[in-house]
């Protein structure tokens, strides 16, 4: 098996032994094969834990994962079920989940979306008397894959927590209350978005006026050792993943609407990533 990220094989071995010891494979269903839900199952898989996966339309297999033809067959002996289909998809996936996991399973919606909207989906999971976390992922996949840091909270965080720490994840929880991860996400993306906006605006503001190597090096030499790389992921992936993040940003704007707190600099941080989505060459394009 191989999963994504540095030391996983020395790990893998350790929990499959300690799990042989205990006689209790952890199972995992991941709906949603797309490329974090792929990295994830493979992640899992690579930690030890006996992983299905369900996605109509992913093309590619994730290694060592067993890939079922239905949600109902990837979730009815899980541990559990994890939600990786995007926010307009989580309801639908949530409702189909429930009807097929066992009665002791957790369901992880792992899809970035707004506090009240997990809070929808804790309810309908109470509802059914099963527990629900929302899981908050807080840096992009594709550099840790299963290692990427995570936030919890719901009442099925803390058995998450405890579960998923065995196997390595680094995973904390957050609060008892679904939505409270989602928050403190959307929070950081107040911040990290609009650090990116920041960028972007003075760096298209310095190539018109013929200083923008200049301009690059001077915001890299304020963010520490990393300062290049930074910039460099700011700027290539503003301009890659604009509409997401968009959509991410509306959601932060509203939250803080809830909170009553201004969001100034949300607002002129979705301008960015808006021209961005219609012209990712904005604004010598």
């Amino acid at each position: 098996m191989h999963a994504p990220g540095a030391g996983l094989g020395a790990i893998n071995v350790y929990n499959l032994m300690n799990q042989a010891v205990e006689g209790d494979i952890m199972r995992i269903a991941v709906v949603g094969l797309g490329e974090a839900g792929r990295l994830y199952a493979e992640g899992f898989a690579g930690l030890g834990a006996q992983v299905s996966g369900f996605d109509p339309v992913a093309a590619q297999d994730p290694e060592g994962v067993r890939r079922d033809a239905s949600i109902a067959a990837a979730v009815g002996d899980a541990d559990f079920v994890v939600s990786l289909v995007g926010a307009s998809f989580s309801s639908a996936v949530l409702d189909e989940s429930l009807a097929s996991m066992p009665a002791d399973a957790v369901f992880a919606d792992l899809n970035t979306g707004a506090p009240a909207q997990k809070a929808e989906l804790a309810a309908a999971a109470a509802a059914a008397q099963r527990r629900f976390v929302d899981v908050a992922v807080m840096a992009p996949v594709p550099r840790a894959g299963a290692m990427t840091p995570l936030l919890a909270s719901g009442d099925g965080a803390e058995r998450l927590v405890s579960a998923w720490s065995q196997l390595g994840v680094p995973v904390s929880a957050v609060g008892p209350d679904a939505g409270t991860a989602a928050g403190l996400k959307m929070l950081r993306s107040v911040f990290m978005k609009g650090l990116a906006a920041v960028v972007m605006e003075a760096a298209s503001a310095a190539e018109i006026a013929g200083s923008r190597d200049w301009m690059l090096a001077e915001m890299a030499s304020e963010l520490g050792p990393d300062g290049p790389a930074l910039v460099e992921r700011l700027v290539d992936g503003t301009r890659q993943h604009a509409a997401r993040r968009e959509h991410e940003m509306r959601d932060a704007e509203a939250y803080l609407g809830t909170l009553a707190a201004p969001a100034w600099v949300t607002g002129a941080t979705i301008q960015w990533l808006h021209a961005l989505a219609e012209d990712p060459a904005f604004p010598t394009g």
